[in-house]
């Protein structure tokens, strides 16, 4: 298991002095994503002294970088240091250690192909609770990080004589690799390792503090191995209170195995009792809850592990907040993009200039009696389900401001098995439906031109022309600039519709 790199190389001048040394092993698979974020870092402070031993990956642009560096040359890099950060395997992990440094750590992402699995993923979550590193996922986070190792140098220094020694700590480490890696291929799947973890998991709950439990409503159809996905990350959330889960079956055989009570994480299985589709789904969950707090979870998505406590300490600290949203990754072709709302409060004006996409279902959290007895569940006359969610957003917010956290919290998958796409004449009549409930809409150009120029893009997709050319003319008179308008009128003229989706699904938008 241990990750000598085996094919050194001459290393940059200087680059045994570099400030901030950051090694991605010799793992075959590229991590441009983390020579991207560290690039990016390089830019920012130009007088940093930044080495990258970036493998098998693309090289920096901003920082140094070498491919390989012989298990001595890296030791030195790191040793000389002020900050080092890894790739997750555990030998670069070890070394780090050894060098005298809590690393900075960034686990591969298999959803990226940059491994075969998720193993890393699943050990830096284990190592980061015995505090031998510092894991973050995002950019942002690791930024952060670097800054602080530089502040405060001390809280980013080990003992290398208290470690139990590289080949030890590593051998150890792929024992609990492999064990994990039984734990998820068993025959329970997901629910069994779950368990165990359940009965494993060390939170700081505060003596006498009592958090709320939570309810996540996750609907699915025909995704099995996605909502395994999503499960697991619900069940390992940092979070202190009970979570239950109500996963719910829509034109779908439920999946009785998912089904266990057990510890502070039990799940549990019924089918859609109400309108078929995406909103008679949620709302059997929300009907089926018993907490105050419920959570919405699609099935391809999946939660950061600190996503649901900082939403909910929000909702302790302010008692009169309904609805708390944060930002999102976004997963794509391989291809990965945050968004990330940049204010901490949303009014019903905001939603009907904008969509404000950022505020992605899998991010809800919501009180449910704000629902239940205020503006009510999620509304199942619209065709077809689709914006469902906006639709949502938009009466809750009539009510009062939407709490907002501009952090990441989820990471959702955009592929081609997302259940609308190119169902674009349920688009079509769904966002007709919207335009007639709220005709504040009219009052809006901006917003009126954005849902029409969807509409038109819609109708240019589904191929009937004549509709599509009013739309895009409707659009234009509201809007002159709207550029959907413009998209609508490339496919008139014969432009797939999927290249257009692609490319802006590549920058993390859609239409």
């Amino acid at each position: 298991m241990t990750e000598q790199t085996t094919r050194p190389t001459q290393s940059p001048e200087g680059s045994d002095h570099a400030d901030v040394v950051v090694s991605l092993g010799t793992d075959h698979h590229s991590f441009d994503r983390l020579v991207r974020w560290v690039d990016d870092y390089a830019r920012r402070n130009p007088d940093l002294r930044v080495l990258v031993q970036h493998g098998h990956s693309r090289a920096p642009e901003k920082a140094s970088g070498t491919p390989f560096l012989s298990g001595e040359e890296l030791s030195e890099a790191m040793r000389a240091a002020s900050v080092v950060v890894t790739h997750g395997g555990p030998g670069t992990i070890t070394q780090a250690r050894a060098a005298g440094h809590l690393p900075v750590v960034v686990a591969r992402d298999p959803e990226l192909d940059e491994h075969v699995d998720e193993h890393q993923l699943l050990f830096v979550r284990r190592v980061e609770d015995a505090g031998r590193v510092r894991a973050c996922a995002t950019a942002q986070q690791l930024h952060a990080f670097i800054d602080k190792a530089r502040e405060s140098p001390e809280d980013f220094r080990v003992d290398p004589a208290a470690e139990d020694g590289p080949d030890r700590a590593a051998r150890r480490a792929g024992e609990l690799i492999d064990l994990l890696t039984d734990d998820r291929d068993g025959a329970d799947g997901v629910e069994e390792g779950a368990r165990r973890d359940t009965g494993s998991r060390v939170t700081a709950e505060v003596p006498g503090d009592t958090w709320p439990a939570v309810t996540v409503v996750v609907p699915t159809r025909d995704r099995p191995e996605l909502l395994r996905r999503t499960l697991r990350a619900i069940v390992e959330q940092d979070y202190p209170g009970r979570i239950t889960t109500i996963v719910v079956f829509d034109n779908d055989q439920p999946d009785p195995t998912l089904t266990h009570g057990e510890g502070d994480r039990p799940v549990r299985v019924v089918t859609n009792t109400l309108t078929p589709g995406l909103a008679g789904a949620r709302n059997t969950g929300v009907l089926g809850a018993d907490t105050e707090l419920v959570a919405f979870c699609d099935d391809d998505d999946t939660w950061m592990p600190e996503k649901l406590r900082a939403q909910v300490e929000i909702m302790r600290e302010e008692p009169d907040t309904d609805m708390v949203c944060c930002g999102i990754q976004v997963v794509y072709d391989r291809v990965e993009s945050e968004r990330i709302l940049e204010r901490t409060s949303v009014t019903f004006s905001d939603l009907l200039r904008s969509r404000l996409t950022e505020l992605h279902p899998s991010t809800f959290l919501i009180r449910r009696r704000a629902m239940i007895d205020g503006c009510g569940t999620v509304s199942e006359e619209i065709p077809g389900s689709y914006a469902e969610d906006y639709e949502l957003l938009l009466r809750l917010a009539r009510r009062g401001p939407i709490r907002n956290i501009p952090e990441p919290g989820v990471r959702v998958l955009w592929h081609r098995k997302s259940f609308f796409s190119e169902r674009w004449q349920t688009i079509s009549t769904a966002l007709r439906w919207l335009l007639e409930r709220y005709p504040e809409f009219a009052l809006v150009p901006r917003g009126y031109a954005r849902i029409a120029g969807q509409i038109a893009f819609a109708e240019a997709s589904a191929k009937r022309r004549g509709r599509a050319l009013r739309w895009i003319g409707r659009t234009l008179r509201s809007r002159p600039l709207e550029a959907r308008a413009y998209l609508a009128l490339l496919v008139v003229c014969g432009m797939p519709p999927a290249w257009i989706l692609r490319l802006l699904h590549l920058r993390g938008k859609g239409v």
